[in-house]
């Protein structure tokens, strides 16, 4: 099946899709964007990605596509075209083109480019590597410094993820002066003496929707929280970790550099975060 996708006002089929080789997310990367996961055919935590990418946005001083209720209104028809039940649904900004390239910003009256298209992954809740829990390394952090905006700047991150599938693992965690920033595509996290340590917020790192969520969660569960800067020296002698992004919810970690976690299973704190996570998700989905 032929997936419909979203482009500039108009429903298409993917191969009929189409933008500038003079968009400047292609030239520049000077786009930002979003992935809103889906459970049960309906959006989990829509209104966060919206006002997250309204922050990105006005960070960038690039004008919004469209209103926040008719971005709404995207998502929900192509979940319905699409038959998408569980999968994500991932949305791109750019500043647009103005017919070529030029380092300097376009007038503005150039139009910003929008494209939204799904992604079906049955099975996403009940993830059989959340099961099994993942495997991380360490590499150095060399990204940009504002990574509290989401940028479609993503080479660094994929090459991160080459690196941990080339030393059998599943994911890396970045480090700067010493500490861990976050994972290639999501907030890390470990667990010590019952206590959730992970770093706090700053430009150093994205404001994950999921994370807000998750922190929220254990907070109301009266889990021990301290948002404070960690070394992976801490996270290899911790009793678990996990990560949290819109795409795998709660994951938990069960090996860092090589040092297997507990008893190198996903942890009691992780797998309960996961349920409680994914219960309320569904119960405030739109």
């Amino acid at each position: 099946m032929t997936r419909t996708v979203y482009v500039n006002g108009e429903y298409l089929p993917e191969t009929e899709a189409t933008v500038s080789i003079f968009d400047r997310g292609f030239l520049f990367a000077d786009a930002v964007y979003e992935v809103t996961s889906v459970l049960d055919g309906k959006l989990i935590d829509f209104e966060g990605h919206a006002v997250r990418l309204e922050r990105s946005l006005n960070e960038l001083d690039m004008q919004a596509p469209c209103t926040k209720e008719e971005l709404l209104e995207i998502h929900r028809k192509l979940v319905e075209l699409n038959g998408i039940e569980e999968g994500l649904i991932y949305l791109q900004v750019s500043r647009g083109s103005d017919g070529d390239r030029d380092f300097v910003f376009p007038s503005e009256d150039t139009k910003p480019t929008l494209v939204l298209f799904t992604q079906n992954k049955p099975g996403l809740a009940n993830s059989s590597a959340a099961q099994k829990g993942a495997k991380v390394i360490s590499i150095e952090d060399i990204r940009w410094g504002r990574r509290d905006i989401k940028t479609v700047q993503l080479l660094y991150p994929s090459m991160g993820k080459m690196m941990a599938k080339a030393a059998g693992a599943d994911d890396a965690w970045m480090i700067e002066d010493g500490y861990v920033t976050e994972g290639t595509s999501n907030n890390a996290y470990y667990v010590k003496d019952g206590v959730i340590v992970t770093r706090p917020l700053s430009n150093d790192i994205l404001h994950g929707i999921t994370r807000k969520a998750v922190l929220r969660l254990a907070e109301e569960a009266q889990m021990k929280i301290e948002e404070r800067l960690f070394t992976i020296d801490e996270a290899k002698e911790a009793d678990e970790a996990f990560t949290t992004s819109a795409s795998a919810f709660v994951m938990p970690v069960v090996e860092v550099d090589g040092v297997a976690l507990g008893d190198g299973t996903p942890g009691p704190i992780a797998k309960r975060l996961r349920e409680i996570y994914l219960e309320e998700s569904r119960a405030q989905a739109i």
